[in-house]
């Protein structure tokens, strides 16, 4: 059996067509991520208690239903916590836990078309 090498060349019309296609593609994709960047959403509230008392270091877990993939948070000392950068095409699912309590499950929907949604978390216990 014998094998034979084939050496393919480019015509440099052809490159030059191939070239010219790849660099004008380039800002094209650079003002499409700015767009989509600027659809991007945030979440963001608080972890209270049932007296509306701030909870510090609740985690805050969201998960994205689309993927599955699940980002966590902490609250500060004011029970706050912010999701940035959220997918606006994906529905999320958001709930709180401290000390073994959890928060009721919320619903974040894709239909929701704020770009800024803000969510109390309340988390059952009395301090």
């Amino acid at each position: 059996m014998t094998f034979t090498s084939r050496e393919t060349r480019i015509a440099p019309s052809v490159a030059l067509v191939f070239t010219a296609l790849i660099l004008s593609g380039v800002p094209l994709c650079a003002r499409q991520s700015d767009r989509d960047r600027s659809q991007l959403r945030t979440v963001q509230g608080r972890v209270l208690d049932k007296n509306q008392n701030p909870i510090a270091d609740g985690i805050v877990y969201l998960r994205n239903k689309k993927t599955n993939n699940i980002r966590t948070h902490i609250s500060d000392s004011e029970g706050r916590y912010q999701f940035t950068g959220l997918d606006p095409t994906a529905d999320f699912v958001i709930h709180a836990e401290y000390k073994g309590r959890k928060s009721a499950r919320r619903n974040i929907s894709s239909f929701d078309d704020r770009r800024h949604i803000e969510m109390n978390l309340i988390i059952p216990i009395k301090r």
